[in-house]
This record gives C-alpha cells, structure tokens and sequence, in this order.
C-alpha cells in the first residue's frame, strides 16, 4: 500500500515528542503505536511489532555488543583501568581545552568501529572532564563527532565494504575491487564528516565560541560544577557509574586497560582483512573475556565478583537497550510505510547536475535524521543518486560522480550523528552518561552549522560543474 505523506507521520511524530517532552522512550512507544494505527493493524499491532523486531537477528546482534561492551566498561571501572589512565594522562589534562583535545585524539584513534567509539571515549574521558568541569554534554558531542563522522572516512571498516557493496554494477563498477576505489576516491569529498571532525577541534580549541543549548550547558558546568542539567536523566546506569574500584589485587595498566584495546583493534582489523568483514561483536567477548580472566589470575575479584561485575555492566547499559529496540521499532515501521521512498520519489524530478550533489546530501540527511538509520539511507539514495551522476557524466568516474557519492553518505552520516532516533547518538549518550534529549538538543546547533556548511560547498561545487 501507498501511504504516500502519512509515511512520513510516525518518525516525525517521534522526534517531535521527544525534543517536546524530553522523554524518548515514551516518544518512541507513542509514534510506533501511531505506525501500526495508520496502517490498520490497530492496537495488537504495537506488541507484534515489538516481537517481530526485537527477535530479529540485527536487533540481537547490536544488542549483544552492547552488552558486551558493557560488562567491559564494567571490569575496566572494577579493576581500576581507568583512573590508572586518568592518572598516567593527568599532566596532558591540565586545562579544560587539553581534557577536550584528548577526547577528540582518543575519538579518532578509535576509527574502526562507530559503536566502540563512543563507549570507549566516553568511559575513559568522563571522570578527567568532570574534574575539569566540562559538561556531559559535551563530552557526548566530541563522542558522537568522532564516531560515525570518523569510521565513515576510513576505508577498512563495515562501512566502506557496505556502501562498495551498494556501488557494485553502478555504471562501470563491475567488482568489489572498483567499488572500493570508487570509495577512497570519494572521501576527500564527503565534507559534512570532515567538517564535523575539525569543528570539534575548532570548538575545544576555543576557535569558534561556544553556541546555542551547549553554550548554556558548559557555563552551568563552569560556574557551579554541575556537568548534569539538574532533574536528567543520565543514559548509563548507576550500577556502571558508581561501580566501586575494587581494593585488592595488583592492577597493571597494560594488561587491565591496554591489551583490551588491543584485542578489539586487532580482531577486528584481522578479521577484516582476512574474511572481508570486521567481527565487531566478537571482538568485544575476546576482550572482556580476556579482561576478566586477568582480574581472576591478579585476584582483583573472585569469580562471584566477577559476576557481579558482569551483572552490573549488563544493567548499566539497560537504559539504552530499550531505546534502541523502540528505535528500531520505528525504523521498522517507516521500512514498511515506505518514508524513505517516499520522500526520493517526491524529490526526484528536481534533480540535475548542478544540483545533484547538494540535493543527495539533503534528502539523504533528512532521510536519516527521520528514520535514525545511516545504513538504511545508504540503500535507497545511492542507487538513486550515483547512477543519475553515472549519466550526467558520460558514464565516466567524474568529480560529479564522486561528490554525488560522498554527498549521499556525508548526508547519511548526518542523521547516524545527531537524529534522537539513532544508534550512535544512543551510544554516545550511554557512553558519557548523560541524558539523551540533552544530548541531542545541545549538539543539534553544531551538527546543522556544519551540514549548512558543507550544503554549501556541494552546492557551489555543482554549480562549477553545470
């Protein structure tokens, strides 16, 4: 069935709701209610739904990384990692714009994995910059901004083999091997990542002044020591941000908080070039199982310990576990009411050369602001997009082809950054432990200035090639 404009009701229901209220778990449950109504499968419909997506096998696996993560977050705080790297950094941290620049160097360094990231950076910056007096707002800002922003600029992760997947038998793209060059070739030109990686160096380094919601955010911070807006909602659970640092035992920064990284880092880049796929989940039960095992052998904890540690990792990160089975809940419902090819359809005739890029880089951007999903979005413009740029140049690999190409998955990359309805802007919240819709609010502002930006550029670039 054709929905046609009521498509485009429940996600942007839910995000009106949700910056309204402040409350995106309510928001998420009344515009996945209001999905099933409008497509008649009335009220039974929402526990349906519910099952259908919860039981799904993506569902699962990011929510297994999740809890994986979690238990990891959970042995690091337990065993003392990370205040023994608190301390070893403490003389790179002696003002609030060196506690930002380590975060964002920390950000960058983790650029295999979107999800890793922002629960890596998080757990490890949020003690050095709630001394310094930096709001858990921004922290989840320089989270978010080196998360997807950075992963999607680098060519050995899931991302790039996803979107050459998508590129192949695209004009003259015949094999896996085009479409990877295709890709690095387009990522001088995926400005909104960019722009989004140097405005955070821009900001921490006092460049550009502080704006909008943050700006009020950082002075309450500052003048009264306060990093969480009184009555919010932190994203990760007391049971992970007041997990005691155990007592016994001998702790060695190297084994409890290096190796691990190293063993996320080496899985995941060995498995992608050897088996062509990065095991992300899979790398993260290598770690905290690793983790855990040299907390037993140093006699940190016994094992009863250890799973309460393990419990309390599981619960800390509970909060965002149901925001993002009703995120994924309301993508499910706008896959089905067909919201992304409704608004490609509604949009198609106004695209020529000159337009081409800065219109991909819009319509992809709202698509995955509406429906919170960077891979979905890549899907449905790509094939759309690149092909029209294919023609428009002759069938030759052109500058329009590859803007077009860098505009479709920069304005991907915009919603994975900044929608409330997003994984990533989930896991950045969780990861900093701060409230969700604070999050989102503050770095929205940021997130606009630079995809104006980079809206700009494309548009001055297709005008040159008209």
């Amino acid at each position: 069935m054709d929905y046609g404009w009521l498509s485009l009701v429940p996600p942007l229901l839910a995000i009106f709701l949700a910056f309204i209220t402040r409350e995106p778990v309510s928001s998420l449950a009344v515009a996945c209610l209001a999905g099933v109504l409008i497509m008649g499968q009335g009220p039974l419909g929402f526990p349906e739904l519910l099952v259908k997506t919860l039981g799904s096998e993506n569902f699962m696996w990011v929510c297994l990384i999740e809890v994986n993560i979690g238990i990891l977050v959970a042995f690091y705080q337990r065993s003392g990692a990370v205040a023994m790297f608190s301390r070893r950094v403490s003389h790179l941290t002696k003002s609030r714009s060196q506690t930002q620049f380590l975060g964002w160097g920390l950000g960058l360094f983790i650029f295999f994995s979107d999800y890793f990231s922002a629960l890596f950076t998080g757990p490890v910056m949020r003690n050095l910059t709630d001394k310094a007096k930096i709001s858990r707002e921004k922290l989840a800002y320089i989270c978010d901004s080196t998360s997807a922003p950075v992963v999607v600029l680098t060519p050995i992760t899931a991302w790039a083999v996803y979107i050459s997947g998508i590129l192949i038998g695209v004009g003259p793209i015949l094999d896996k091997k085009d479409a990877i060059s295709l890709y690095i070739k387009a990522i001088p030109f995926n400005f909104y990542a960019l722009f989004s990686i140097l405005m955070v160096a821009l900001i921490c380094g006092k460049v550009i002044p502080e704006f909008g919601p943050m700006r009020k955010a950082e002075r309450r911070a500052i003048q009264t020591g306060e990093v969480l807006r009184s009555g919010s909602t932190p994203m990760m659970g007391v049971e992970l941000t007041d997990l005691a640092i155990s007592e016994k035992g001998k702790p060695n920064i190297w084994l409890n908080f290096f190796m691990p990284v190293v063993i996320v880092i080496g899985v995941n880049i060995g498995t992608f070039l050897v088996m062509g796929q990065a095991r992300i989940m899979e790398s993260f039960m290598s770690a905290s199982g690793f983790l855990g095992i040299i907390m037993l052998i140093q006699r940190i904890d016994n094992l009863r310990g250890l799973m309460k540690s393990l419990l309390a990792g599981i619960k800390g990160v509970m909060p965002a576990v149901v925001i993002l089975a009703l995120a994924f809940s309301i993508n499910a419902v706008s896959r089905e009411m067909g919201t992304a090819t409704y608004v490609v359809e509604i949009s198609r005739d106004w695209l020529n050369p000159g337009l081409l890029p800065v219109l991909a880089f819009i319509i992809s951007a709202f698509v995955s602001f509406a429906t919170g999903t960077s891979w979905g979005t890549f899907a449905i413009i790509i094939p759309i997009t690149v092909p029209l740029a294919f023609e428009f140049s002759g069938g030759q690999i052109s500058s329009l082809v590859l803007t077009t190409l860098a505009a479709s998955a920069g304005g991907g990359v915009f919603g994975d950054h900044c929608s409330p309805l997003s994984d990533t802007t989930v896991l950045s919240s969780l990861g900093s432990a701060c409230d969700h819709m604070d999050h989102v609010k503050t770095q929205l502002p940021y997130a606009l200035a630079v995809a104006a930006v980079a809206s700009l550029v494309y548009l001055i670039i297709g005008l040159i090639f008209n």
